[in-house]
């Protein structure tokens, strides 16, 4: 498996986790139902403002789940940042990582790498984490 994606959304999700940091950063990317297509960026709120953790708040997760239905889309990619590590899912991560069929996109924002930043993708099923390569299109 591989995560072919957009550079305008890259950019984007680069540009949110800088502007969230300290806090983590978070969203969705939606696509067509059944496509692995990701087209629509969907920022989310780290309801936990946290530099270390991200959650979606759940009003906002209802919200999504119901779009998704209403707009026969998928969520395609999931994906956060991390403030102060490498883009690798946490054990945290890795716990919360409901979704099998989603790509676990993780951006690192720390001080070492500045100005640039790593964008790594993953699939987590059942507590395995697999990185897959990311083909950026222009």
């Amino acid at each position: 498996m591989s995560l072919t994606i957009s550079r305008a959304i890259v950019d984007q999700i680069l540009e949110q986790a800088r502007a969230e940091y300290p806090d983590e950063a978070c969203g969705v990317i939606l696509g067509p139902a059944g496509a692995d297509s990701p087209v629509r960026l969907k920022p989310m709120i780290n309801a936990a403002h946290s530099p270390t953790f991200y959650e979606f708040d759940p009003k906002d997760l209802l919200a999504l789940y119901r779009e998704v239905d209403e707009k026969d889309e998928e969520i395609v990619v999931i994906y956060h940042s991390h403030t102060e590590t490498e883009a690798y899912p946490s054990r945290t991560d890795i716990a919360y990582a409901g979704e099998p069929g989603a790509h676990y996109v993780l951006v690192s924002t720390r001080e070492e790498i500045a100005p640039a930043t790593e964008f790594r993708s993953y699939r987590i099923i059942d507590g395995n984490v697999t990185e897959e390569p990311v083909t950026i299109l222009n």
